[in-house]
C-alpha cells in the first residue's frame, strides 16, 4: 500500500538545510518499509548489561515517585581499536581491540494504546548525540511498564534518524513521526565532523535530497508493519496529536508563507497527507530560538500549546504557551509560563488536570513536572515535581501516559553518569 505525500518539507532547528521534495520510499531498505516487528519473540525484560545505578527517589509535596528505573540499554556489538597504524604493506592494523561502549539512546515518546499496550519510540543504536547511525526504534510493554521488549527497528535510513513521536488515531492507526539530519557532516561541529566526514562523502547528493526532511509513517496492524513514509512540513519531538473529531494536529517547527516559525499543520485523512494551515505568533520583539513544541486537546475542546524557548540569556529559558478555542484555526500570542525547562509534553489526566513534563538542563539536573488545575490558566509552579535527578545535562524529552489505576508513567532519556552514553529511563509516580 503506497502512501501519498505532501510537497512541503523543512529540516529542523540548527541542523543542516538541504532542499528536495522527491520521495524517499525507493531508497529505504525493504526491512524498514515493512518492519515486521514480532513483539512476542522479544517479550520480557531485555538483557541490558550493566544497569546504571538508579537515583534516590525525590521527595515532593504533591506527588510520590514510586519507582525510577532503566527501561532500555543497548550494549555495543562491535570491537573498536584504541590505536591504528599501517603495516609495511600499507594495510591498516588495529591494536588494543575493545568492545564499543553502550549505544546512545535519546528522545523518547510513550503511547498507551487502546488495547493497553505501551509503546515507546526513540532514536537508538547511536554513537552519540550527533552521528550518522541513528535509527527509529520501539520497545513495548504489556504489563504497564514492569518489563519491556528488546528494541525493534522501524526506520534505518542512510541519514541520522532523530526524535520519535507516536500517537493512535481515532481509527486505531498508529502514526509515528521523526526527522532526518545531516548535522554529522557540518564542519562547525569539529571533532564530530572529523569523525564522520568520510561517511557523509559516501552518501550521494541525490540520496541526501530525497531522504532529508520531516516524516510520518502509519501502521494499521498495531505496529507489526509500517507503511510508506509521508512528508510533513514541520517537526516536533513528540509529534502530532489525534483530535476528537478524527483530524490530526501537528504543532511543529516549520515554515509558513516562506517564514520559519511554530506552525500549525493538519491531516484530515488519518495521517496520510498533511497541510500547513497557519502559525502561532511570538511576542513582538522577542529574540529567541523557538522550537520543539507540543500540544494537548482538553475535554472542553480547548487546545494548549507549549514551546521550547531559548534566548541568548539562558537564565530566561521559560516555556511559552499559546491557546486556541476554535479547534486550532486561531491561536493566542505566545506568553511566558515562568516554567524553566524544555522541551514540553502535555497530557490531560482523567481528573481534568493538565500535566506538563520537561527536562531541566541546569543544576540540579532533573526531569520535572508541573500541574494546572484550571486548563492552563495557571500552573502550580510552587509545587513543581521532581521525578528524577541526573549527573549531567544530557537528559530530558520526557513524555507521559496515565495508567488505568490513575498513576503516571513518564519516560525520558538520561546519561546514567556524566560522560556515559544516554539510556532510556522511566518514572512511575502518582499525585497525592
Amino acid at each position: 500500500m503506497q502512501e501519498k505525500k505532501t510537497n512541503t518539507e523543512i529540516s529542523r532547528r540548527k541542523f543542516v538545510e538541504l532542499a528536495g521534495a522527491a520521495s524517499a520510499i525507493g531508497l529505504m531498505p525493504k526491512s524498514t518499509l515493512a518492519a515486521n516487528l514480532d513483539y512476542k519473540k522479544a517479550s520480557g525484560t531485555p538483557n541490558i548489561g550493566n544497569t546504571p545505578k538508579e537515583n534516590a527517589l525525590p521527595v515532593n509535596q504533591i506527588a510520590e515517585v514510586l519507582e525510577n528505573k532503566t527501561i532500555c540499554v543497548e550494549p555495543g556489538r562491535f570491537q573498536i581499536s584504541l590505536t591504528n597504524e599501517l603495516d609495511v604493506n600499507g594495510h591498516l592494523v588495529s591494536k588494543g581491540l575493545v568492545m564499543e561502549p553502550n549505544r546512545y539512546l535519546g528522545w523518547p515518546t510513550i503511547l498507551k494504546s487502546n488495547t493497553g499496550r505501551l509503546f515507546v519510540v526513540f532514536s537508538g543504536d547511536r554513537d552519540s548525540h550527533v552521528c550518522p547511525y541513528g535509527k527509529t526504534q520501539v520497545i513495548i510493554s504489556d504489563d504497564n511498564g514492569k518489563t519491556w521488549s528488546s528494541p525493534a527497528i522501524i526506520n534505518n535510513t542512510a541519514l541520522d534518524d532523530r526524535d520519535a513521536g507516536i500517537i493512535q488515531t481515532k481509527k486505531g492507526t498508529l502514526v509515528m513521526s521523526w526527522f532526518t539530519s545531516l548535522a554529522f557532516e557540518d564542519p562547525s561541529r569539529g571533532a564530530t565532523y572529523a569523525k564522520y566526514a568520510r561517511i557523509g562523502e559516501k552518501i550521494p547528493i541525490e540520496t541526501k535530497k530525497q531522504l532529508l526532511g520531516n516524516w510520518t509513517r502509519r501502521s494499521e496492524d498495531g505496529g507489526k508493519t509500517w507503511l510508506s513514509p509521508s512528508r510533513t512540513n514541520g517537526t516536533a519531538p513528540h509529534g502530532p496529536i489525534a483530535l476528537k473529531n478524527g483530524d490530526l494536529l501537528y504543532i511543529a517547527t516549520g515554515t509558513y508563507q516562506g517564514k520559519a516559525g511554530i506552525i500549525v499543520e493538519r491531516s484530515a485523512d488519518d495521517g496520510r497527507t498533511w497541510m500547513v494551515t497557519g502559525k502561532i505568533e511570538k511576542p513582538e520583539g522577542l529574540q529567541s530560538s523557538l522550537t520543539e513544541p507540543h500540544v494537548v486537546e482538553l475535554k472542553s475542546g480547548k487546545l494548549i500549546a507549549m514551546i521550547r524557548n531559548e534566548p541568548k540569556d539562558r537564565t530566561q529559558c521559560f516555556l511559552l504557551q499559546s491557546e486556541s478555542l476554535d479547534g486550532g484555526k486561531t491561536w493566542s500570542v505566545m506568553k511566558s509560563t515562568g516554567i524553566w525547562g524544555y522541551p514540553p509534553h502535555l497530557k490531560q489526566l482523567s481528573n481534568g488536570w493538565v500535566l506538563l513534563v520537561y527536562g531541566v538542563r541546569k543544576q540540579p539536573y532533573s526531569e520535572r513536572a508541573c500541574i494546572s488545575k484550571d486548563e492552563g490558566a495557571t500552573w502550580d509552579y510552587q509545587n513543581e515535581i521532581t521525578l528524577c535527578t541526573a549527573d549531567s545535562a544530557d537528559l530530558g524529552y520526557p513524555s507521559s501516559a496515565q495508567l488505568d489505576d490513575g498513576s503516571i508513567l513518564t519516560v525520558y532519556y538520561q546519561a546514567p553518569k556524566a560522560g556515559e552514553p544516554a539510556c532510556l529511563m522511566s518514572s512511575h509516580w502518582k499525585l497525592k
